[in-house]
């Protein structure tokens, strides 16, 4: 059965990597929903969260391959687990000063935060799991998105460490 998977990969923390974990997604016809990359709690070390879509074979594929990168320390599938995921999106949208209350009476509903107000518009931001985010998303859109910014997924295992 086909869903998605989060993958948390951790990675020396070298050139070159990220493009060499990327590269053997392409290479094996996965495709790569979201990536986030950034230090982990370990020094020299870096964790890439990776979303994609297939079926548990595609995983073990995926994480077959993953370790055989010299850099790949260890690979989890998230999804497997009780996790928490959020992502990070910042919103430009059309906002005449006559418009802002409406809009303001949104951005509250999803506690979000407006982060920057200029004279025709606001930047929203709003933090939380990807189906918040899309429907933040829809409900800005008939004010007018003007530029739309997503961080990707960062995610962990609920509870204690095993």
């Amino acid at each position: 059965m086909t869903r998605k998977h989060t993958i948390s990969v951790l990675v020396n923390n070298q050139p070159g990597v990220l493009q060499r974990v990327s590269g053997l997604f392409g290479r094996r016809g996965f495709n790569i929903e979201s990536i986030t990359v950034g230090e982990s709690e370990e020094k020299g070390l870096s964790r890439m969260v990776i979303v994609t879509t297939g079926d548990d074979k595609t995983l073990e594929q995926i994480s077959k391959q993953l370790y055989k990168l010299i850099d790949v320390i260890k690979v989890v599938d998230l999804s497997a687990h009780p996790m928490v995921a959020r992502e990070l999106a910042l919103i430009k949208v059309n906002a005449e000063p006559s418009m802002r209350p409406e809009i303001l009476g949104v951005v509250e509903t999803f506690r979000a935060a407006i982060v920057d107000i200029g004279p025709s518009s606001l930047i929203v931001q709003v933090v939380g799991d990807s189906e918040k985010i899309e429907a933040m998303t829809e409900l800005l859109k008939p004010y007018g998105i003007k530029e739309l910014s997503r961080t990707g997924v960062t995610a962990m295992i609920r509870g204690m460490i095993r």
